[in-house]
């Protein structure tokens, strides 16, 4: 799913002169599949309630495929289009289930780790699915990228059927009104985890969901308007030559994947400690790369340690999420996948407007992680109690 989201950025111009359109008209698909998985996080959510997660994951994966089988065969670019609003909305939902479907199959001191596993595919996706993805629509046609992942579809669900228990749903639980009370920071039943604010005596006092999401959607805004344009620094201020653009995007990825499995390990006990050491070397590491664009010798190092440090962050935020939503059990999923695809969307058009300069991206991601500490430490202190408790 996340090499699906992700590989239309190599597929674009064979894409649009295939089907007879501009590659500005196709670049609408990227951004149909973005509103879609916002949109779609908590409609299919609600749709989905009440329902076994194993049946629930099974349908969406289903109509993924699907979807990407449609989108393989269609010469008509409103199809096309349509197939690709209707594989984020079974992405989002997907996405939503599994967060809690997931972390309700493992201890409550799990939650972050079972976490780091589900969101490593993305990462995974950014280091193999999507150069995958790219040089597959270069030899085969972009056809052929679609119908590899409608492929890929097969196994994973019969990695549902074999891996999710056939639980049956339950009948009682709190009513959706409840459930928008908790995430509207109203209150409710929170998942306990011993010592997952990181401080010492104890778990601190939990932050109100919203107040998370914010912080998590300002992250992902961060990660994502930078990593969306690379391109321009790798062969602009580096010097480099475009055929190491697909390296500068796998470091980023391989640094997300060590990042996303860190916090995975860290999040459930010392989530504080994680935010409050990561938060500002995030912001420092998003200075450093915007002055040191030019010397393509520490470049790939620095992509490698933000890649790590924006995805242990931000993969930490979504587990507080869940720890602090536990009150709704079908939308906390959903308010999480919305958050991460908020991001996703406002980031890049943010980083967009500062292109004059190819290192814009970077001090964008720096200002926007500093509004991330700033709302934190501004909230924490209202509240009575140390930033890093968020």
């Amino acid at each position: 799913m996340g090499t699906s989201e992700f590989m239309l950025a190599g597929l674009l111009p064979d894409l649009a002169r295939d089907l007879g359109v501009s590659v500005g008209a196709a670049g609408a698909l990227t951004s149909a599949f973005a509103v879609g998985m916002v949109i779609g996080a908590p409609l299919m959510a609600v749709l989905a309630r009440g329902r076994s997660g194993r049946s629930g994951l099974l349908g969406f994966v289903l109509v993924f495929l699907a979807a990407h089988v449609a989108g393989a065969l269609t010469s008509s670019f409103v199809v096309l289009l349509a197939s690709r609003v209707v594989a984020a909305l079974a992405n989002a939902g997907f996405l939503a289930l599994a967060l809690t479907t997931a972390t309700a199959m493992v201890p409550a001191d799990r939650t972050a780790r079972a976490l780091a596993v589900l969101l490593g595919g993305t990462t995974v996706a950014t280091v193999v699915g999507v150069p995958g993805g790219a040089l597959l629509g270069a030899h085969a046609g972009w056809r052929a990228a679609f119908w590899a992942v409608a492929v890929l579809c097969v196994p994973a669900a019969l990695g549902i059927l074999r891996g999710v228990p056939a639980a049956e749903p339950s009948p009682e639980g709190p009513s959706l009104r409840a459930e928008f009370g908790v995430l509207g920071g109203g209150g409710g039943p929170r998942r306990a985890a011993g010592g997952a604010g990181g401080g010492g005596g104890g778990p601190p006092p939990p932050p109100p969901p919203p107040r998370v999401l914010f912080l998590a959607a300002l992250v992902n805004a961060a990660t994502f308007g930078s990593f969306t344009f690379l391109a321009p620094v790798v062969t602009g201020p580096a010097g480099l030559t475009s055929s190491w653009v697909s390296a500068a995007l796998m470091l980023f990825g391989a640094g997300s994947f060590a990042g996303v499995t860190a916090a995975g390990r860290l999040g459930d006990r010392h989530a504080g400690r994680v935010l409050a050491v990561g938060g500002p070397l995030l912001l420092v590491g998003w200075v450093a790369l915007a002055a040191l664009a030019d010397r393509p010798a520490v470049l790939p190092a620095l992509l490698f340690v933000q890649g790590a440090l924006s995805f242990a962050v931000g993969g930490t935020l979504i587990a507080r999420i869940l720890y602090e939503a536990a009150g709704a059990p079908a939308l906390a999923g959903a308010y999480a996948t919305a958050a991460l695809n908020v991001g996703a969307v406002v980031g890049p058009l943010l980083a967009a407007t500062v292109l004059g300069r190819p290192t814009g991206p970077f001090l964008l991601s720096a200002g926007l992680v500093a509004a991330a500490l700033a709302f934190a430490a501004v909230s924490g202190s209202r509240r009575g109690g140390p930033a890093s408790r968020c």
